[in-house]
């Protein structure tokens, strides 16, 4: 019985010095957000929240972009992959040189996709929409004329 106490208590000390332990080296977490108003390239009253790296630079990066509804971004491409998570919202996603509802996917929260690098692309925002974005930087966003 004794022993029973002793292995039960060492268990629970090992398991409440891990949870204080620190993460390791590299580990991000974000427990806040904070926004900022977006480049003017995005659509008015876009707000963007940087959760690692810098967009401007070359390198891994990951943003949140939170677009009123109504809002369209024009057809556009990007120089290198784009992966998008919609967390809470409704969009239109089209691959085409002019916006064209009909030829559109539709994504609501949790939905997902990838743009490959250079594809002529659109997006429209049915409702507020927060957006998650992971790519490889300098991101770039090209408007066709």
């Amino acid at each position: 019985m004794r022993r029973m106490r002793i292995t039960a208590c060492a268990a629970f000390l090992f398991v409440a010095f891990s949870l204080l332990a620190a993460p390791p080296s590299g580990t991000i977490q974000v427990t806040h957000v904070t926004w900022n108003d977006a480049p003017p390239t995005m659509p008015a009253g876009t707000k963007i929240a940087v959760l690692e790296g810098d967009p401007k630079k070359p390198g891994l990066f990951t943003i949140r972009l939170k677009v009123p509804a109504g809002s369209v971004i024009a057809p556009h491409w990007h120089p290198r992959p784009e992966r998008v998570t919609v967390l809470a919202g409704h969009v239109l996603v089209g691959f085409s040189d002019v916006v064209d509802e009909k030829s559109a996917t539709e994504f609501t929260d949790g939905g997902f996709y990838v743009n490959a690098r250079k594809a002529h692309h659109w997006v429209k925002f049915a409702e507020d929409t927060v957006l998650q974005l992971t790519c490889e930087g300098p991101w770039e966003l090209n408007y066709l004329k």
